[in-house]
C-alpha cells in the first residue's frame, strides 16, 4: 500500500493552470490560499484514484489515469499533472468545496503570495523538468 495523506493535480486547461481559492476557514490548512485540485486519501485508494476523484469532485472533470503525465512524492502529498485542451474549460463545475475558481498562468501561480508555497515550488519542479 502507498504511504501518502493525498494528491493533488497540476491541471493545465491549454496553457493556464485551474487554480482553486481555498475556503477561509481557521480549522483547515492553508486558508484563503490558492490551491491545485485534489485532496485527501480515502480509504485504500491508490494515489491516481485519489487525485481522479477530488478533480472530479471539486471542478467536475472526469479524467482517465493515462491523462496523468507526471508524478512525484512531497512528504505525505503524491502531485501529479495532466494537460487538457482549451475546451475542457467550458466543461468545469466548480463544486462545494473552496471560494472558487480560475485558469492563470503558471509563472502567476509560482510567483503569487497567496500560493501555497511548496504547491508553488513543485509547480516550478514540474515546469523545468517538462519543459527544461
Amino acid at each position: 500500500m502507498q504511504d501518502f495523506g493525498g494528491a493533488k493535480l497540476i491541471l493545465f486547461i491549454g496553457d493556464r493552470l485551474v487554480v482553486l481559492r481555498r475556503d477561509d476557514k481557521p480549522d483547515i490548512p492553508w486558508p484563503g490560499r490558492l490551491d491545485l485540485p485534489g485532496g485527501g486519501r480515502d480509504g485504500i485508494e491508490t494515489a491516481e484514484v485519489c487525485v481522479l476523484r477530488e478533480t472530479r469532485e471539486e471542478i467536475g472533470l472526469l479524467l482517465d489515469r493515462r491523462d496523468l503525465v507526471w508524478r512525484t512524492q512531497h512528504k505525505r502529498g503524491v502531485f501529479f499533472a495532466a494537460h487538457l485542451p482549451v475546451l475542457a474549460e467550458g466543461r468545469i463545475i466548480f463544486g462545494s468545496e473552496g471560494q472558487g475558481w480560475q485558469l492563470m498562468s503558471p509563472q502567476d501561480f509560482i510567483a503569487h503570495p497567496d500560493s501555497i508555497p511548496h504547491f508553488a515550488q513543485i509547480v516550478q519542479t514540474y515546469l523545468d523538468q517538462a519543459f527544461g
